[in-house]
């Protein structure tokens, strides 16, 4: 355990709410703390609003007084960076641009010890290029705080190409010995959490664009079916579309314009037109006193189907609905898997009695199936409480009506939504699952991190290759091919890591055991 000694001394260099909020975490921890900003005074009002949290806390009954005023006592506002000499971490919390974050730091190595070590709670810039300024460059660390820091656990630890590795292992040490739980992550283009999230936004965006469904049934679909606690566009209303589009914009050149994290053009007119999220009263939602509340689509209530026939093993996470349905009182009928024309298998799919077809979203469109219903795909189908369907050109009003039947008879409300290949959950979730292979592939972090950051950093209902473990090794890579030969513009295109641990995984089902 080489985390730092609570008698050693903690500085954190500007007073804005993320600088409070680190120096509140190693108060509580047991550090003396010194706080300093380039406004004159700012640091005083700063130790007073800690303060002031540190009452609030007392109030809850999670700090006893005794705990309160040894807290306080520990706590000095200093008016310049010489009052940080003698510091054992100095934590930077300045504003997000490269040479404001290098010069601070230059200023820091002359006056702390070598041993000193450094930290940058950047969420957009390279650890890499901020240390290439130093004349110490090793003992720079990323530590990424997410705001609220007191309160949300997760911390990434992001080594740049010339971190030591003591450095990054006492930053991990000492922010577990804070009370948070660390992940070790490489130095890449959003890091951990904003890398691998991409695809939450891209895609419910994506969906909108092409008029698949409105932002209030896109969210009610994600939370609702897909487990999510928000959905993408209140989340991105509550971070700030500004925010949220310059981290997008920044990952995207910092991947030299990947298409598969490119920025949102319905976004970018948001943000142009000042529409800012709750923040400024009107972002994809309307947050103004007497607006109307927007309401997502559910469909009318139907009469469920007497019956309806599987063909093939629906496995999965759908492996439950066949169950489900017997429970209804809806009866099942068994049935082969056939080969349709051209060859293509037709898949484990529902037929309803009309005729139609009941598939799971694996990519394709219903317009290719003829007269088909596809239904998303859900974290968890009996606690989902919404279902989306897909209708296309083909689909006859009488096959929505059974399928919107079935999963009514089933408790669900039932949105309908376009023709959308992947639909909503099914597309996000695979590209999800996608990034985190890459990632750990390329040495970024293990797999075992990108779940905890996952879950800890953005509240996923589960981890990437948690997900994956229920779905299946090849899910998300069919989905996405299937995607990609639909859209070769390469936004959805399997990254070569997915590809070798499908195939891999097919090798080892061929094995003789």
């Amino acid at each position: 355990m080489t985390a730092l000694d609570l008698d050693s001394p903690v500085a954190v260099v500007g007073a804005g709410t993320m600088g409070q909020g680190i120096a509140q975490v190693a108060l509580v921890a047991g550090h003396p703390v010194r706080l300093y900003d380039t406004v004159s005074g700012r640091a005083r009002e700063a130790a007073g609003a800690i303060g002031a949290r540190l009452d609030r806390l007392v109030e809850k009954e999670r700090l006893t007084v005794g705990e309160r005023d040894a807290a306080r006592s520990r706590l000095e506002a200093v008016e310049d960076l010489a009052g940080l000499a003698g510091c054992a971490l100095v934590a930077e919390a300045v504003v997000e641009r490269l040479e404001v974050k290098q010069e601070l730091l230059r200023a820091l190595e002359d006056v702390v010890g070598d041993d000193c070590l450094l930290a940058t709670n950047t969420s957009s810039l390279s650890v890499t290029a901020i240390g290439g300024a130093l004349r110490v460059p090793g003992r720079l660390v990323g530590l990424h705080f997410f705001n609220p820091a007191p309160l949300l656990p997760l911390v990434e630890v992001v080594s740049g190409s010339a971190t030591d590795v003591l450095s990054a292992t006492r930053a991990y040490d000492t922010a577990r010995a804070w009370g948070k739980t660390p992940v070790a992550c490489a130095d890449t283009p959003g890091f951990l959490v904003n890398r691998i999230a991409r695809p939450f936004y891209a895609e419910a965006f994506a969906v909108y664009e092409s008029r698949g469904a409105d932002p209030a049934t896109v969210d009610a679909v994600l939370r609702e079916c897909g487990g999510f606690r928000m959905g993408a566009f209140e989340l991105t209303d509550l971070i700030g579309q500004d925010v949220n589009e310059s981290v997008t914009h920044s990952v995207w050149r910092s991947f030299f314009q990947d298409a598969r994290f490119a920025p949102s053009l319905a976004q970018r007119r948001l943000v142009e037109s000042g529409r800012l999220g709750r923040k400024s009263g009107q972002g994809w939602y309307d947050y103004r006193d007497g607006a109307e509340r927007s309401e997502p689509h559910t469909a009318a209530p139907a009469g469920p189907p007497p019956y309806l026939v599987v063909h093939g093993d629906l496995g999965g996470p759908a492996a439950e609905l066949v169950a489900m349905i017997r429970e209804a009182g809806i009866e099942v009928r068994e049935a082969g898997t056939e080969v349709r024309e051209g060859g293509e298998s037709g898949g484990a799919r529902l037929v309803l009695p009309g005729g139609g077809d009941l598939c799971l979203a694996d990519g394709r469109t219903c317009a290719e199936s003829g007269d088909a219903v596809r239904f998303d795909l859900a974290l968890d189908y009996r606690r989902a409480t919404r279902v989306a369907l897909s209708v296309g050109q083909g689909t006859r009003p009488g096959t929505l009506r059974e399928a919107t039947g079935l999963f009514q008879a089933l408790g669900k409300k039932v949105s309908v939504i376009g023709d959308v290949p992947g639909m909503i959950v099914a597309r996000t979730v695979a590209r999800i699952i996608d990034l985190a292979h890459e990632a750990v592939a390329q040495g970024v972090a293990t797999a075992e991190d990108v779940d905890t950051a996952m879950r800890l950093g953005v509240n996923y209902p589960a981890g990437p290759f948690a997900w994956e473990r229920s779905l299946g090794p090849r899910w998300a890579y069919d989905l996405l091919s299937a995607l990609h030969r639909r859209d070769p513009s390469g936004r959805c295109a399997p990254s070569l890591a997915l590809y070798l641990h499908a195939h891999a995984s097919d090798q080892r089902e061929d094995r003789p055991s």
